[in-house]
């Protein structure tokens, strides 16, 4: 960006993940985590400082889990399979 106006929009950790960022300098959000031990996606949604876990995608294609609550407190809802299959969730999370 132009300067004094940077944003940050990765960041590259030691291990191989990747976080991705949206939005105006100083109100990044986290928005996509790549995660290189298992090839797998996370994304998030909410405002900068209170992300929260929405979608985990694994690598293979197998499976799709999908997430509510606030930050810190999120929980399964749904997981959906690659050959049709879904589970339903309640209760709260731990």
């Amino acid at each position: 960006g132009e300067r004094g106006a940077e944003r940050m929009v990765r960041t590259v950790f030691a291990n191989g993940n990747v976080k991705y960022y949206k939005g105006e300098q100083g109100a990044e959000r986290l928005v996509r985590m790549e995660l290189a031990d298992d090839g797998g996606v996370e994304h998030y949604e909410g405002e900068s400082g209170a992300e929260r876990l929405s979608r985990a995608e694994f690598a293979n294609g197998e499976e799709v889990q999908y997430y509510e609550g606030e930050s810190g407190a999120e929980r399964m809802v749904r997981a959906e399979f690659a050959d049709g299959n879904v589970l339903y969730f309640e209760g709260e999370e731990g």
